[in-house]
């Protein structure tokens, strides 16, 4: 039996639990079984009703923003819109070139972990909802005719359609197993090349690689024997089954935790957002006061090539010198420049604990051309800036020419929180977290504290 037939009986065995031709069906809760029933199938109504013959057509409708921009503060010209909300705690998210939107939850509802979603109406957000997948975690992205998947141990992929509908939800290929997972920093954010490889962070299970992890005036471990399997990228086959970390190779290291990361097809280079270590007063209050500990370190951007040494933990990043300084673990005072030549610069460096939680590099045409190539990074926001207000919960741009940053970022929309200072995380009503281009240039983001996704498209001139 080929896709097609599959697809077609997929349809009459939907039809049939629905007892009636889809073209009868009036009330939403009709609509809704047959929609769940497909999607459980892995296609979309909108397929129920091609095959059944229906010539009605999709409403070529202008799709317009929130009369409130969906709270969200933008540059003139752009407007925004939820796409959907209360999804659950939506993560990364991943979009075909036919418009069907994937999230990955970091908390399993009814039992899945992946929500897929469609908007059938064209007006811009989406009536159509189903789920699959019974693992939790962060990674999603596409790749050709692949939807890859990670959970906090392994990474799944799944065969997409041409239509952007999955082949066999129930059963995906586990493609890489056996991660390590010690409940920190434990997502495995993904990237892949688009020839053949998948680039999968593997996060360090400590802030500081201390021989106790937090514990005040605790020397750091030399070498840290943590980065043999994590504070780092490794690099696999994006298309052999069940590999583990003998078959990977570490691509790059001294990386603390990358959420964020993303192939810039510009100049074919992976780059990432580190998080930066936490609580240098609170671990050395002899060297750090309460200021100095909410603003330093920064939060790097790295572009980085097989062999790269972004430094942790020996090292981070200080945003007001604007260099390198050997951490205090290591023997550092705060002010004591590093002169390992194998530690690399960051490629541009933000503010202190903002947590970087997406980068995405925009190529599409939608919005003005300062934006092409350039880099879009969500910012989830802040914990442990005290007793300055936290810091974050919007999308920065960093413009790029030639696969470098070429200017000071800035913030491009804000007012996810829903308040103008932010003293505690709980305080802050949404929090970016995904990043996500749409086929028509749209920048989609995800929120997992309510999970509402958001679509910001450009409509001046």
């Amino acid at each position: 039996m080929n896709l097609k037939q599959s697809q077609n009986n997929s349809v009459l065995i939907c039809n049939f639990i629905a007892q009636a031709k889809p073209q009868t069906h009036k009330t939403t809760n009709m609509r809704k079984s047959i929609s769940l029933c497909l999607m459980a199938l892995g296609l979309s109504i909108t397929q129920l009703f091609a095959h059944s013959g229906d010539s009605t057509k999709l409403a070529n409708k202008a799709i317009m923003p929130d009369t409130d921009n969906a709270g969200l503060k933008l540059p003139a010209g752009f407007g925004a819109l939820k796409v959907a909300d209360s999804i659950g705690r939506a993560r990364h998210i991943a979009i075909t070139d036919k418009g069907t939107i994937y999230v990955k939850l970091s908390k399993l509802v009814n039992g899945k972990g992946i929500v897929v979603l469609r908007d059938n109406d064209g007006d811009g957000r989406t009536e159509e909802k189903g789920s699959f997948g019974d693992f939790t975690g962060t990674g999603i992205a596409i790749s050709g005719k692949w939807l890859y998947a990670s959970s906090d141990e392994e990474v799944y992929r799944y065969m997409l359609t041409p239509e952007g509908s999955l082949v066999n939800p129930m059963s995906p290929q586990k493609i890489i197993t056996g991660l390590i997972n010690r409940k920190q920093h434990e997502s495995k954010s993904i990237a892949l090349d688009g020839k053949g490889n998948i680039y999968v962070n593997i996060g360090a299970y400590s802030n500081a690689c201390q021989e106790k992890d937090r514990t005040k005036g605790s020397k750091g471990m030399t070498p840290c024997p943590i980065l043999d399997s994590a504070g780092g990228i490794w690099k696999f086959d994006a298309e052999k089954s069940n590999q583990t970390y003998a078959d990977g190779k570490r691509f790059a290291t001294g990386l603390r935790n990358v959420v964020g990361l993303d192939w810039n097809k510009q100049n074919n280079q992976l780059f990432v957002m580190q998080h930066g270590r936490d609580q240098l007063h609170d671990l050395y209050p002899d060297l750090f006061d309460d200021k100095a500990s909410a603003e330093k370190p920064a939060e790097t951007m790295y572009a980085l090539k097989e062999g790269s040494n972004a430094g942790w933990p020996y090292i981070y990043y200080d945003p007001e010198m604007k260099q390198k300084i050997v951490a205090p673990e290591y023997g550092g005072d705060g002010k004591k420049v590093s002169t390992d030549p194998a530690f690399q610069d960051p490629a541009i460096a933000f503010p202190a604990h903002m947590a970087p939680n997406a980068l995405l590099f925009y190529t599409g045409n939608q919005f003005p051309a300062k934006y092409k190539n350039g880099a879009f990074v969500a910012f989830h926001g802040s914990w442990n800036r005290a007793p300055l207000p936290q810091e974050g919960y919007y999308v920065a741009f960093v413009p790029f020419e030639n696969g470098k940053p070429t200017g000071q970022w800035e913030v491009f929309a804000n007012g996810f929180a829903g308040i103008e200072v932010v003293t505690g995380t709980r305080g802050a009503q949404h929090r970016p977290c995904g990043l996500a281009q749409g086929p028509d240039g749209s920048l989609y983001v995800t929120d997992d504290s309510k999970g509402t996704i958001y679509r910001i498209m450009y409509n001046g001139k």
